[in-house]
């Protein structure tokens, strides 16, 4: 998997802050064989997040875009916005899960408003600007990242895979959610 780094700090794009949540990032994504194809770090500033996000999806050269910075409620945290304005199709279940499991830890987990999507054949997943949210939120992201992708990228899946054993004794109905 290709992935792209998007960080998005105005201390960090002045030098005055260390980006640790892109450097979580990147130990994730190696300790599991991803390429890190791009890596770049941006202002809370819409323009420039939309012009990465849109280059980087429409040049077909990565799988996975994570951003990391700018969920927040300050009003220079404009990520979620600069994500909508790219992604053609939202993925609401991604960025839900990321912080339903995150909350129960850490309860201003429920204050992020990163967004999920897609644009062509690339996942984009908003991440906190905290390595600690960062380390959570790729936990969550861990067990559907590899599925999603493969999804976008046209591949086969095997959709029995997620099946779990109690499953087989579900009404029919239950038993196709779970696939």
């Amino acid at each position: 998997m290709r992935i792209a780094i998007l960080t998005i700090s105005d201390a960090g794009a002045r030098g005055e802050r260390a980006d640790t949540s892109g450097d979580a990032i990147v130990g994730w994504a190696e300790a599991r064989g991803y390429e890190i194809a791009a890596r770049l770090l941006v202002p809370d500033d819409v323009v420039q997040i939309v012009s990465r996000l849109t280059e980087w999806c429409d040049l077909g050269t990565v799988d996975l875009v994570l951003t990391t910075g700018g969920t927040g409620l300050s009003p220079r945290d404009v990520t979620p916005e600069a994500t909508r304005a790219v992604i053609e199709r939202e993925a609401p279940g991604i960025s839900e899960r990321l912080r339903v499991l995150s909350v129960n830890t850490f309860p201003r987990a429920a204050l992020s408003r990163g967004v999920s999507g897609t644009r062509g054949t690339t996942l984009i997943v908003n991440l906190p600007g905290s390595p600690n949210g960062v380390r959570d939120s790729l936990a969550a992201l861990d067990p559907i990242v590899d599925h999603a992708v493969a999804i976008l990228r046209g591949e086969g899946t095997d959709h029995g895979a997620t099946r779990t054993a109690a499953s087989s004794s579900q009404p029919a109905a239950r038993r196709e959610w779970n696939r």
